[in-house]
């Protein structure tokens, strides 16, 4: 495979979406430094793909044309940036740093402001699907930057995206993720809701499956997240119950910076919260609906499933 030394790319959370992101940047020729991680499956993996390990941001920074974070959030992105060793310590004039975690974006209008002091760019995009995207590269993303700077990330983003939408100007993909991630999570919430209330009185999850699959309110999101309820596969949203509240109280952050109420985002939000309190951070969205359920006195564990 030829190898692309028009940038040089740093990567930064090797998790279960930023691997095959990075996997398929080196895949296609891009020269890929990365910063090391406790888990090594990951990380080996890289390096056998001619990946370069080194054991901070700032190595990564000082490495890199172009540096990728993909980690949990607004909190973690501001430590990558600005903790000890951080990226600040080793970026170059003309650099970019591109954010696909999801995000508050008044935290990336103020590190944006922060890194343009040093003739830095930020530039946000955030992602939509799943891990088993990522590692095919056909993840969508969605993505803030001025024209030029979206012209030249566009290569190196369709390395691992089927679908790159250019939204606006930095903060815009954040934005927009939280209100793509409202509607999927809202939709968890709501079908989570009626699979209770459908127990309640006496019509089982395939019954309300067979009306609702192939109408007018069947989606790709639906159809994954009934997976868990109908066939037990934890993995069929590999997105956390943690994650879920955290992006729920981006969005009302979003919306208070704003002045507008939000109350199916607060219900939503309360929604998740509540299966997280219960012990559940770490189970994915689809289980949601056995927390709902069991808090109404509905049992709607998989056969099988504990």
């Amino acid at each position: 495979m030829s190898t692309n030394t028009s940038e040089q790319i740093g990567f930064i959370g090797l998790g279960l979406m930023g691997h095959g992101i990075a996997k398929n940047i080196a895949d296609k020729g891009y020269p890929v430094t990365f910063l090391g991680r406790k888990n090594r499956g990951p990380a080996e993996d890289m390096t056998a793909r001619g990946a370069v390990e080194v054991s901070s941001a700032a190595e990564v920074a000082a490495r890199s044309t172009i540096i990728f974070i993909c980690v949990t959030g607004s909190r973690q992105v501001e430590e990558v940036v600005r903790g000890a060793g951080g990226l600040k310590q080793g970026l170059k004039p003309g650099s970019v740093v591109v954010d696909c975690s999801t995000s508050d974006p008044v935290s990336t209008m103020a590190l944006a402001a922060e890194l343009a002091d040093i003739d830095v760019s930020l530039v946000d995009a955030p992602l939509s699907r799943t891990p088993k995207e990522a590692w095919e590269g056909t993840l969508d993303t969605m993505v803030g930057a001025s024209d030029a700077m979206f012209a030249r990330l566009k290569p190196v983003l369709d390395t691992w995206a089927g679908r790159v939408v250019h939204v606006g100007q930095t903060g815009d993909g954040h934005r927009m993720k939280l209100l793509n991630n409202f509607l999927s999570l809202g939709y968890a919430a709501l079908y989570s809701e009626a699979l209770a209330l459908a127990g309640k009185v006496g019509i089982s999850p395939a019954r309300f499956d067979s009306v609702i699959r192939d109408g007018r309110m069947d989606c790709g999101f639906y159809q994954t997240f009934m997976r868990w309820t109908l066939e037990g596969d934890r993995d069929a949203h590999k997105f956390s119950l943690a994650n879920a509240v955290k992006d729920l109280t981006y969005l009302e952050s979003m919306a208070d910076s704003v002045g507008m109420v939000n109350p199916l985002g607060n219900a939503a939000k309360n929604s998740f919260a509540g299966a997280v309190a219960a012990g559940g951070a770490e189970q994915y969205v689809p289980m949601l609906a056995t927390h709902v359920g069991r808090i109404n006195g509905v049992d709607l564990t998989p056969l099988g499933k504990s």
